[in-house]
């Protein structure tokens, strides 16, 4: 089974470069997003226990999203794998995604981190803010702290991966295509 972490900071290319992988690799797209707005919006146990916390103005917890993650593995058995897009983004969850694969036979292929220079990410997220209609694209100083967060809190997951030998950084500059060749060429190795 193919399981990916695709990683990188706000407009590294992730969601682009997502698609490619799971149409080429036939995975299942697992964004923690979607996962919740979708059990929320079908009312599960996990769900409404979610909605309430969000209602709250609360995170939802890192239990209960692994438990929508695991529902998620549990519904498609014979899945090639999975892309997880959005989790792990602490060490502490990516702890816990290992053990939930453990459990279930399985484990994280590879993490494959994009990386893209801060002012290349600035320029990118500013022209997708012409189109995307996301006010958090359009204002550089919001971008740069989106970017600052990234640098401080979540980069440093890539090291969890590294210790594992698990870690493929990828330059995520130049075309869509190039860029999904680096991709390809990894996987190919696991």
């Amino acid at each position: 089974m193919l399981n990916l972490v695709l990683f990188g900071p706000p407009g590294a290319g992730k969601g682009t470069q997502s698609n490619l992988l799971i149409d080429k690799y036939n995975l299942i797209h697992l964004s923690t997003g979607d996962i919740l707005r979708s059990e929320i919006a079908e009312e599960t146990e996990l769900g409404n226990e979610a909605k309430s916390i969000m209602d709250r103005g609360d995170l939802v917890s890192d239990e209960i999203v692994i438990g929508m993650i695991s529902s998620k593995l549990d519904n498609n058995p014979n899945a090639n794998g999975f892309i997880f897009d959005g989790f792990p983004r602490t060490a502490a969850q990516a702890t816990a995604l290992d053990s939930l694969l453990k459990q279930k036979g399985s484990s994280i292929s590879a993490m494959l981190s994009l990386k893209v220079a801060d002012d290349e990410l600035i320029r990118r997220l500013l022209e997708r803010g012409k189109d995307s209609g996301r006010a958090d694209d359009k204002n550089e100083s919001i971008i740069a702290n989106r970017i600052n967060e990234y640098n401080n809190k979540t980069a440093p997951l890539k090291e969890f991966y590294s210790n594992q030998n698990k870690l493929s950084e990828i330059e995520g500059i130049g075309s869509v295509e190039d860029i999904a060749q680096k991709l390809n060429s990894v996987i190919e190795k696991l």
